[in-house]
């Protein structure tokens, strides 16, 4: 990828503005003869502007002349003070600020269309975190992971062997979905990936929004609302909303640079007795490389700006194996993919002159390429229980395999005769996204004190499949000629225009003031799904000579498409499209100077569904002057995305020699409406909250916030069902037969779910005259996630089987394991003057899942479909349960303070190098048995994809530069 040549000329485009002002205005806020971090300085006309550090400091590099300085913090009165600067000049200017009569903290966007409060004082619980603070101090490179750790209810995976999974990363609130969670940029909706989790991964059957390709050095602070707000802002708010606001920082330079790798000596792959059994790399792997900027200008001399952040990562693969099991039979290139990405976005406000009206615009784009690794593909499967040529090159004639170096791997001693019971491959996946989005828009007050906002925003994501390393093995071999090991697979994009108004006024007369909030939006939403190149998806029509009993050849059929991924094929290539028109209204009432009544209704229709409508209850009463109680009752939704509707994927495999193809049906199909699958329709969701907002001196909070989440018609993803069984009637088994169809599985509005839980956040802040502070943080969830019921079309009621296919066991257990039962991070730091220490310790709770079932469930089982396996000593068989038992982390890292513009830090993330629990069942693990659990979990590798990963110990250092 050729970012280095932009980010340089960048760089040198920064240096040359910077070099125009030559004066220099500093100096120190504070309260009390105590430094404020984190006050805005901005200087008018020009609207040259930044923020205190951690020591109250500031610098400003000025033009010549007269300048009203304005210095403002959240919880103290603005201080305004004039100063003239001669060419040449430099001054000291420090400022003393009051607090105000609310000094309490930061003030949210979220939770009301209207104006702000501070968090304390919301009626419902919102997080506002830092993104320059949340990533100085961990390994972890990218936002995701970074408030995956400092917010209680958010969950994050990595995952791997799940596809295109690997290679994009979603959250959720709450233990809830993907898309149940909606995503802002400056309180403007952000559009959708175009990506739709399907197998091997949690979130299976949803999309969602990709935080990382938005550049965290343009972010100033995130805020998360974790109550549903569909009443507000409409589809996919039932969790919660993630609002990211971008920086308004001018003249003022921030880079950052940092390295990180992990040092995992007890379960890299070069320390199995056997390296050459499985793919390796660097004994300290997933090295990772990150480089971030931000620089704002200032637009004429009302305070306008324009502000531009940009990101660079490199990160290297890992590679993970329990040396004291066998050689595994489903993976032997288990670990994270590579990732190389680079983006940048923008923000800017100009006020128009003699006007109380503002233009604003902001965007960006973003690239991403991940190599990621699929599952082994072994000529001698299984220990010589099975063995799988099919996926092989071979002779047409003899049936040897047509070794390719260039692909293959042998497990073998160096020099040893070669044996193709030795070969295997990993097919490797090239997936390649580009992300843009641009927003604009104009905001004002009228007269009347009317507050209105009109705006307009598109986003586009593209992601693009290629099988890289690979074959397929259904192409005839002709010799001589090379043989085709990258595929262009095909992929998707998906397009959102929304168009806003909205409109404010508030009214002090009556009670103690009244705030009404409405408007209006028109969304447009496209979704493409194009076809791969025919190699990637054909059957090429080879064969595979196998000897019969009686010593005849018969033919049997190869594995068609590109291992690892097969291509999409033109049935399913799709275009679609949809708008969407809804209105709000919203009514916050201070009805005394201790009680606040906040009321919403929206009404929104969809071309391809209709109409729906939500409202939204929220209040909060002070008991005291420092202590609040809040709760919410609402109502909320989440429109079936374009991707889940018109999403289609085909695979192949060779079942009894012959090629049967299995299929991933699109909602909108007649194999969909024969099988009695109704046409997907919203999720809707009753939310309930209640909790307090307690702060009993200024530098503690402590906020519990309780929830009661009741989901309908959750969507997923069906199982299997085959076209030879004859209780799903002749209709479905006939159109399954004449589209060539051996296994289909469908989307459905499937399941109803109660999602309970506590948040708990205690945030301590101190600081002394020595120039020394002490933060801590803990942050906690405790959640539970219940099935109330599964609604299996009629279809698939013919039999107790097909009952409990439909939404099997696993895919329950699956569900329940989108976040665990507790998660508790405690941070901490001390600092004195330029040196600052602290840590982070996480504690993960139980996860449980369960795998396929290698074995026969006994008779004795109160569910005749509940997956089982063989134990090792042959005495029997045992459900096949992966419990993950709870774990905790510790994080170290140190702070120094080089200069006054260069600070450092470095640290350890996970010291001990705690691993999850084993992907196996205790007393199941051998590799010789076909019906043990070793490698039968979702992953297929040792460990699962649970929250705290599985990479081990992870060393970093970081840079920051400050001018």
């Amino acid at each position: 990828m050729t970012l280095k040549l932009p980010l340089i000329l960048f760089g040198a485009f920064i240096l040359f503005s910077s070099s125009l002002f030559a004066q220099k205005l500093t100096g120190t806020v504070t309260v009390a003869g105590k430094p404020i971090q984190g006050a805005s300085v901005q200087a008018l006309p020009y609207g040259s502007g930044t923020t205190t550090d951690i020591d109250g400091k500031y610098a400003l590099t000025l033009k010549a002349g007269t300048y009203n300085v304005i210095f403002s913090a959240i919880g103290y009165e603005k201080a305004t003070m004039n100063v003239t600067i001669t060419a040449g000049e430099s001054k000291v200017m420090d400022v003393e600020m009051k607090l105000s009569s609310e000094s309490l903290k930061e003030v949210v966007v979220v939770g009301s269309r209207g104006a702000g409060r501070t968090k304390t004082d919301s009626p419902v619980p919102v997080d506002v975190l830092n993104v320059n603070q949340v990533g100085a101090t961990t390994a972890k490179p990218d936002l995701m992971s970074q408030l995956n750790q400092a917010v209680p209810s958010f969950n994050y995976n990595k995952q791997s062997g799940g596809d295109g999974s690997d290679a994009i990363d979603f959250a959720s609130l709450r233990g809830l979905g993907f898309d149940q969670t909606l995503v802002l940029v400056n309180g403007k909706r952000r559009h959708l990936s175009a990506f739709v989790n399907e197998v091997g991964t949690r979130g299976r059957g949803n999309s969602g929004t990709d935080l990382n390709a938005i550049p965290e050095a343009a972010i100033d602070h995130v805020e998360i609302l974790r109550d549903g707000a569909s009443a507000q802002y409409g589809s996919d708010a039932i969790a919660g909303v993630i609002n990211l606001v971008l920086k308004k920082d001018v003249n003022h330079l921030t880079l950052n640079a940092g390295f990180s790798g992990y040092n995992d000596q007890k379960y890299n792959t070069l320390n199995y007795s056997d390296p050459a059994a499985y793919y390796t790399g660097k004994k300290f792997d997933g090295q990772t490389f990150t480089l971030g900027g931000d620089y704002g200008v200032s637009i004429g001399k009302n305070g306008g700006f324009l502000n531009v952040g940009g990101n660079y990562e490199d990160q290297g693969k890992t590679f993970r194996e329990d040396p004291s099991l066998a050689v595994s039979r489903e993976r032997r290139a288990f670990g994270d993919g590579s990732v190389a990405s680079g983006g940048a976005m923008y923000n800017m406000e100009v006020p128009l002159k003699g006007t109380n009206t503002t233009f604003y615009s902001f965007g960006g784009y973003n690239y991403k390429h991940s190599n990621v690794y699929a599952y082994t593909r072994s000529w001698n499967y299984d220990n010589g229980l099975r063995q799988n040529p099919t996926k092989f090159p071979t002779d047409p004639t003899t049936g040897a395999l047509i070794f390719v170096p260039s692909v293959m791997k042998v497990d073998a001693p160096a020099g040893a005769p070669f044996d193709p019971n030795n070969v295997y491959y990993n097919p490797q996946e090239d997936v390649y996204i580009k992300d843009m989005s641009a927003a604009f828009g104009f905001r004002g007050t009228t007269e009347g004190d009317w507050d209105w906002d009109i705006s307009d925003n598109t986003g586009r994501n593209d992601f693009h499949y290629w099988g890289n390393k690979t074959f397929n093995a259904s192409l005839p071999y002709v010799a001589g000629q090379p043989i085709q090991t990258r595929f262009d697979d095909g992929g998707f994009n998906f397009l959102q225009n929304t168009a806003n108004a909205d409109i404010t006024k508030r009214f002090k007369g009556i009670g103690e003031g009244l705030q009404l909030s409405f408007g209006g939006e028109f969304r447009y939403e496209r979704y493409s799904l194009y076809a791969g190149e025919p190699n990637s998806y054909i059957n090429g029509g080879a064969t595979l000579p196998v000897k019969g009993s009686k010593g005849q050849d018969s033919l049997i059929s190869k594995a068609s498409g590109s291992e690892g991924y097969p291509g999409y094929q033109p049935s399913d290539a799709v275009k679609a499209h949809r708008t969407n028109e809804g209105g709000y209204g919203e009514l916050a009432f201070d009805v005394t100077k201790l009680w606040l009544i906040d009321m919403a209704e929206r009404f929104e229709n969809y071309s391809d569904f209709g109409f729906v409508s939500t409202s939204k209850f929220a209040t909060r009463y002070k008991l005291t002057s420092n202590f609040n109680v809040r709760g919410s009752i609402s109502t909320g939704f989440r429109a079936p995305s374009l991707q889940q509707i018109n999403f289609s994927n085909t695979n192949t495999s060779i079942i009894g020699g012959n090629l049967v193809y299995t299929k991933l049906v699109p909602n909108y199909s007649a194999v969909a409406e024969t099988a009695g699958i109704p046409k997907l329709t919203p999720e809707t969701s009753v939310n309930y909250s209640l909790g307090f907002a307690w702060q009993p001196t200024h530098n503690l909070t402590v906020t519990v916030d309780g929830y009661d989440i009741i989901i309908k018609n959750r969507i997923v993803i069906s199982g299997l069902y085959a076209a030879d069984d004859a209780t799903l009637g002749a209709p479905l088994q006939n159109i399954l037969n004449s589209n060539g169809i051996g296994d289909a599985q469908f989307f459905a509005n499937a399941v109803n779910t109660t999602n309970r839980g506590i948040d708990i956040v205690i945030d301590y802040k101190k600081r002394w005259d020595n120039n020394s502070h002490f933060t801590a943080l803990l942050a906690g969830n405790i959640q539970g996630l219940t099935i109330n019921k599964i609604n299996v079309p009629a279809t698939f009621k013919g039999s107790a089987s097909d009952s409990a296919t439909f939404f099997s066991d696993r895919e329950q257990y699956f569900l329940k394991a989108s976040a665990p039962k507790a998660k508790f991070t405690l941070s901490m730091e001390y600092g004195v003057k330029k040196l600052s220490f602290g840590t982070h310790l996480t504690y993960y709770g139980d996860v449980k899942e369960l795998g396929f079932g290698e074995a026969s469930t006994p008779s004795t089982s109160a569910d005749p479909f509940f997956p089982y396996v063989s134990l090792d000593n042959g005495s029997g068989v045992v459900p096949e349960i992966f419990d993950f038992k709870p774990k905790v982390t510790t994080d170290l890292y140190v702070s120094y303070k080089v200069s006054k513009i260069v600070s450092w830090t470095a640290g350890v993330d996970n010291l001990f190098n705690v691993h999850p629990g084993k992907a196996i069942v205790p007393g199941s693990s051998s590799a010789t048995s076909g019906s043990s659990s070793f490698g039968d979990s979702e992953s297929g590798g040792p460990f699962e994809a649970v929250q705290m990963g599985f990479n081990g110990m992870r060393i970093f250092t970081k840079l920051l530069f400050h001018f």
